[in-house]
């Protein structure tokens, strides 16, 4: 299994916690569940960290089966509405967000 994340790194805007939560519960979750070959998303929101470590604000998740279906996923037309679909978050987020791809290596 493959598991490709997305780290939100930087700040929400102050009040705007929970547009930012909105838009990535409600418009862009269903998107990434409807990816070619998915069989897991999940979402972890920070609750603490270390000092040093920098300021991440959401982590996303989606499980794979094989490295070929990562590719296929992004290469589709539902990865075009989930860019597109993410704009939004410009308004209510200021940072940067990149991707991790990891084999898994163990259940345990």
């Amino acid at each position: 299994m493959y598991t490709r994340s997305a780290i939100f790194e930087g700040i929400i805007h102050p009040g705007k916690e929970e547009a930012f939560f909105d838009i990535i519960e409600n418009k862009l979750l269903p998107i990434w569940r409807r990816m070619p070959h998915v069989q897991a998303v999940r979402l972890l929101r920070p609750v603490e960290k270390d000092d040093a470590a920098p300021g991440v604000v959401l982590v996303q998740q989606i499980d794979y089966p094989t490295r070929d279906a990562i590719d296929d996923a992004l290469g589709s037309s539902v990865r075009d509405e989930a860019v597109a679909a993410s704009q939004a978050l410009a308004e209510v987020f200021e940072g940067r967000h990149y991707h991790y791809i990891y084999e898994k290596l163990t259940d345990s």
